[in-house]
């Protein structure tokens, strides 16, 4: 059934199985308590825990699509993967999807994969584990019109108080105009206006963009990813980060998840993101995301020129 599917269906299944494989070596590295951390620049370090994610993303995508573009977060790796840690089987619900027609007949070279093999790595190296996901976004020409979030720590709170629950961690994803799995998509609630924002990179400018647009609640927490899953579960509004410190491999998930149930991702000037192959890496226009149900341009009108200009 796999190889008869369309290539996007493929692309999406094979990156769910692979993401949840990273996952499990997440964990299995903070158990062993080693965690290798090097500092890459300021305020951005690197586990093995990213290292070893990455090779096993890399290894086990490149494996059964030789000729998509991978581009990820850490530098390339030329160790020898673990063969356990390569896998190639595909989740099956996502092979079960409808696929929507623009995509019926892509080409693997007009594909893009971006992996963020550990986004929120700060807060893993401070054992707030609920921000951690695995992100793998497939981009076709430049657009995000697939993602895979995984979330490796989901109910481990549970499970470390000794609650029942179910296998720990969960993997959601989205293909636009295709559907979503892996979550059940929520509105955030009406009569209040809740923000999510930078838990660790707030500046003059980020605090700023925020005031202008009288929240409520501010929410702040680590990842990309993490941010906007608040969006698609119904517990922020927004997402506003008036910085230019996340890269395309932040992003290309999580927008196409957030599309994929409705809700709208671009730049602070409005504009949306490219991620073909030759796109520089950074997001130097910010991060603009808004739910279901939300008027994204609202939200655009009532940023300060100020903070705009600031991300020019």
């Amino acid at each position: 059934m796999a190889q008869s599917a369309p290539l996007i269906l493929r692309l999406v299944a094979s990156s769910v199985t692979a993401a949840t494989r990273a996952g499990k070596i997440i964990r299995d590295i903070m158990s062993e308590g080693d965690l290798g951390i090097v500092e890459k620049g300021k305020n951005d370090l690197q586990t093995e825990a990213d290292r070893s994610a990455q090779r096993c993303i890399l290894a086990s995508l490149s494996q059964q699509f030789p000729e998509v573009t991978i581009i990820g977060e850490e530098e390339p790796s030329f160790c020898e993967v673990p063969s356990d840690w390569v896998v190639t089987d595909s989740d099956p619900e996502v092979l079960k999807m409808a696929c929507p027609a623009y995509l019926q007949n892509i080409d693997d070279k007009d594909v893009v994969i971006w992996v963020d093999p550990l986004d929120g790595t700060s807060e893993y190296t401070q054992g707030l584990l609920e921000h951690v996901t695995v992100l793998i976004g497939v981009a076709v020409g430049d657009r995000a019109v697939g993602g895979v979030i995984h979330q490796p720590y989901y109910n481990y709170k549970q499970q470390r108080e000794g609650g029942e629950v179910e296998e720990m961690g969960r993997t959601l994803w989205g293909i636009v105009g295709g559907g979503v799995g892996g979550f059940i998509p929520t509105s955030a609630p009406e009569g209040c206006r809740i923000l999510t924002t930078t838990r660790s990179h707030s500046t003059p400018v980020v605090q700023a963009a925020l005031d202008a647009l009288q929240p409520d609640e501010v929410i702040r927490v680590g990842g990309a990813g993490h941010k906007v899953m608040m969006l698609i579960e119904g517990k922020a509004h927004a997402y506003v980060f008036a910085s230019k410190g996340c890269k395309k491999w932040d992003t290309c998930a999580p927008e196409a998840v957030l599309i994929a149930t409705g809700g709208h991702l671009t730049d602070l000037h409005g504009d949306s993101y490219k991620y073909h192959k030759d796109i520089p890496h950074p997001n130097t226009g910010g991060v603009l995301a808004t739910g279901h149900g939300q008027d994204h341009d609202w939200y655009l009108a009532k940023l300060p020129d100020a903070v705009r200009q600031a991300l020019v």
